[in-house]
């Protein structure tokens, strides 16, 4: 049985619990930030032997907008690559995209309750937190990054 209070003590003893929040849905439900200034959801659903880690992210309008002038085989190729990419990091996701056009992205894992160790855990939170990179990185390196004069201040800015 998955316990509570164990993922709860690893969240602390890293510091990465911000909040516990109620999910009619699960068993528990903490928000977490992994690493600095990136949240995370860590779930465990109710009759489920597994817990699911899930990072969503939606992409920002000023990012967005250097998408829309792009060609429709710009577009159509970054999503390919967008989905070749994270299929290498193993882990589940999910795109929403509108008119060939990413708005959000949707990266999950999970591990059952006979591979849940303290490092499977961490080790799952750093892959889904570097297909989210991944996300980033490519979404700059197909469209460009926002004015310089935009004021940013991390890399999570671009993203809402």
């Amino acid at each position: 049985m998955i316990s509570e209070e164990t993922i709860k003590k690893w969240l602390l003893d890293e510091d990465m619990l911000r909040e516990m929040r109620y999910d009619e849905n699960a068993d528990f439900h903490f928000v977490v930030e992994f690493p600095k200034d990136n949240i995370m959801d860590v779930v465990k659903p109710k009759g489920k032997d597994c817990i699911v880690i899930a990072c969503a992210t939606q992409v920002s309008p000023e990012h967005s907008n250097l998408m829309i002038p792009a060609s429709t085989k710009t577009k159509k190729d970054f999503i390919l690559d967008l989905n070749f990419g994270l299929n290498s990091f193993l882990v589940d996701y999910e795109l929403q995209i509108n008119n060939d056009i990413l708005q959000q992205f949707i990266i999950t894992d999970q591990i059952f309750e006979d591979g849940l160790t303290k490092d499977n855990f961490v080790k799952a939170m750093k892959r889904i937190f570097k297909s989210k990179l991944h996300c980033i990185w490519l979404i700059d390196k197909t469209f460009g990054r926002i004015s310089p004069n935009v004021n940013q201040t991390n890399e999570n800015d671009m993203f809402i």
